[in-house]
């Protein structure tokens, strides 16, 4: 049996014993879930009546439509009280409503005649989508890679602890081991991100969330690379972590690196999302590339050529910590004696396969 024939082999394995896991199904449901509420949601949570800046002289038809109105001396406090988002809308003279970014109906219905509508920011983003989209993105990276991560350091923890590898080391090589875990978990993961974006885009398409597919469908495009490159990188470092310990009580004390450079990135994106230099920085950024470019995407602020520059470093970062970690794992993977360190580990130059 060559390499390629024992990868498949260890994969499809892999794959088969993922399928029927209650855990891993569960988990694909709740991602489902997750991506149908945050398209479905923002056009219901943005609904209810209007806050209207009005001269007195214009006030009445639009309170007895039972909407909340805010009394201004003229028209120019009026369109201020909007540019300021201390309302929603303004009625002034022509008649003509002025609104940031979204026409209000119930304010325009009120009216006795079709007013002329302005809008003062036409491609603003709605501020539920603005808050929602980036903790989407960075919250299905991050526990992705840390599911699937995790999964992949414990299965090669059970096969040494259990000396199970000794056996598997002599059938297969040990590169096939480590290559059919990762395409098994790449696979799995990449999976799970099309089912999620597929749900996204019909969730939009049904949802009243249809002007913001132009926009969000280039992103879920680009996340899509983008994902499968970051999760090989992380991949690399949960097999290399696992490969280094015999126990899995033991994996907490080798996976903290690897836990951190997935964590810091995820609130770096949550709570610098609005930052455009911070965003600028960690879309170049390889652990935080697959969240931050496609949300740049989202928001326009990237131009062309970068998610392709940002991709193009992630892969080369990716096949260097792949490499690396796969010189790890060779090295750990048939010491079965205690904990094993990085640089024995890299140290070590038995022919393992």
């Amino acid at each position: 049996m060559n390499t390629v024939q024992a990868t498949r082999l260890v994969a499809a394995r892999e794959i088969r014993v993922k399928l029927r896991d209650k855990t891993f199904l569960f988990s694909t449901l709740f991602f489902l879930l997750i991506a149908a509420a945050a398209t479905i949601l923002p056009p219901l949570l943005s609904g209810g009546p209007s806050t209207v800046a009005v001269t007195e002289q214009s006030a009445g038809p639009l309170r007895a439509a039972g909407l909340e109105v805010r009394t201004v001396p003229d028209d120019r406090a009026a369109e201020q009280a909007v540019r300021d988002d201390e309302v929603d809308a303004a009625v002034v003279s022509g008649p003509a409503v002025l609104a940031m970014d979204e026409a209000p109906d119930d304010v325009v219905a009120a009216l006795s005649s079709q007013p002329q509508v302005r809008l003062l920011d036409p491609d603003a983003l709605d501020p539920v989508a603005a808050f929602l989209v980036p903790f989407v993105f960075a919250f299905i990276f991050y526990v992705t890679s840390q599911v699937f991560g995790v999964q992949i350091a414990q299965s090669i923890i059970e096969e040494k602890q259990t000396r199970i590898v000794e056996i598997l080391a002599a059938a297969v090589p040990v590169r096939a081991l480590l290559a059919g875990k990762m395409v098994a978990g790449t696979v799995l993961a990449l999976g799970q991100i099309v089912l999620v974006a597929l749900v996204a885009v019909a969730g939009m398409a049904f949802g009243d969330g249809g002007g913001l597919l132009p926009l969000l469908g280039p992103a879920i495009g680009w996340f899509v690379p983008f994902f499968l490159v970051g999760f090989v990188l992380v991949a690399a470092m949960w097999a290399a972590a696992g490969a280094l310990v015999n126990r899995l009580e033991d994996i907490g004390g080798v996976s903290t690196p690897v836990q951190l450079a997935v964590m810091l990135p995820f609130f770096a994106v949550i709570f610098l999302n609005d930052n455009a230099t911070a965003m600028r920085v960690l879309s170049y950024v390889p652990f935080s590339a697959p969240t931050a470019m496609p949300l740049r995407l989202f928001t326009g602020d990237a131009a062309l050529w970068e998610p392709v520059l940002a991709l193009i470093l992630l892969l080369v970062t990716a096949v260097a910590f792949l490499l690396a970690g796969a010189r790890v794992y060779q090295g750990a993977l048939l010491r079965t004696n205690g904990r094993t360190s990085i640089r024995t580990a890299w140290r070590t130059r038995e022919s393992v396969g």
